[in-house]
């Protein structure tokens, strides 16, 4: 009986070591994949006049990257700065002050937010986010609008983003211990003073994790912000431009490179820039979290 036990545990390690060596393989495999697809562009143009130039003439063999990089980035930190404070008061509010019966009809509602097609959230901004700028907001800073801009990508975004971090803010405040808290309200400190320098304070490595991990889901969003940015090649010079963030650029030109192999090769290229700026931020994220805990120790 005792044997038995042994090999299913040693059984069940294996299992899981496999599937986690899987999980890796797959990065590897797909990084190793997006640049063997790129290598054509990268021998007919230096790494650094890739992602450097403006100029993008598919036909001339001219594939400047930094417009639709800057537009990624624009669209991106708004969506971030739009979102993350509604998300952080939000998940401070349902777990610090929320009776159940509000936690009973908000929860179902973020469910819902998140399990929503990104199309939907598109309509809703070319219905919506899109006529606001245009007749709304633009007119107060510049002659004309589209209304189809950064700002109407990042809020779109943002709003997209808002399900995840909440959920994300929730779970890392959800685990500090119920101690700390009572300790520090029986001191005499107010749920808010609680919240912001025992709650916050403690959680501070999670929610730049969770953060993170909404920057690099919102980075490759690429439907709704599809229907809402314009899609104009040009690097915007403020939230009121058109831009045209990588993820589009690929959805909307996919088409089109089956004929052309070094314009498959630089939509590829593009998919291993976004594939990068991702993994960096996760690893600049792991760093950051390392170096709090070491502090904290």
């Amino acid at each position: 009986m005792i044997r038995k036990r042994i090999v299913k545990d040693k059984l069940a390690h294996g299992v899981m070591l496999a599937m986690t060596l899987l999980s890796i393989v797959f990065v590897v495999v797909m990084a190793v994949g997006l640049y063997v697809k790129s290598a054509p562009v990268l021998e007919n143009r230096s790494l650094w006049s890739l992602i450097s130039s403006s100029q993008w003439k598919p036909m001339k063999g001219e594939f400047g990257f930094l417009p639709f990089i800057v537009g990624s980035l624009w669209v991106t930190f708004l969506a971030i700065l739009i979102s993350f404070p509604i998300s952080l008061l939000t998940a401070v509010y349902l777990t610090e002050y929320a009776r159940p019966v509000v936690r009973k009809f908000v929860f179902p509602a973020l469910d819902i937010l998140a399990a929503l097609p990104s199309v939907i959230y598109g309509v809703w901004g070319m219905l919506v986010i899109v006529p606001w700028i245009s007749d709304k907001v633009a007119r107060h800073f510049v002659d004309f609008s589209s209304g189809y801009t950064v700002l109407a990508a990042g809020i779109v975004l943002g709003v997209m983003v808002i399900p995840l971090l909440v959920s994300l803010f929730i779970e890392v405040f959800s685990s500090v211990p119920a101690e700390l808290r009572e300790a520090s309200l029986s001191l005499g400190a107010t749920r808010w003073q609680t919240a912001k320098k025992v709650v916050l304070r403690k959680t501070l490595a999670g929610m730049l994790a969770a953060t993170v991990l909404a920057i690099s889901r919102a980075m490759g969003e690429t439907i709704a912000v599809l229907m809402v940015c314009g899609c104009v090649i040009g690097i915007p010079s403020n939230i009121l431009e058109p831009c045209y963030p990588i993820p589009a650029l690929i959805a909307n030109n996919y088409g089109e490179m089956l004929s052309m192999p070094l314009y498959e090769s630089a939509l590829m290229f593009a998919a291993l820039i976004l594939f990068v700026v991702v993994l960096v931020f996760n690893l600049l994220s792991r760093i950051i979290l390392y170096r709090i805990e070491r502090s904290e120790a």
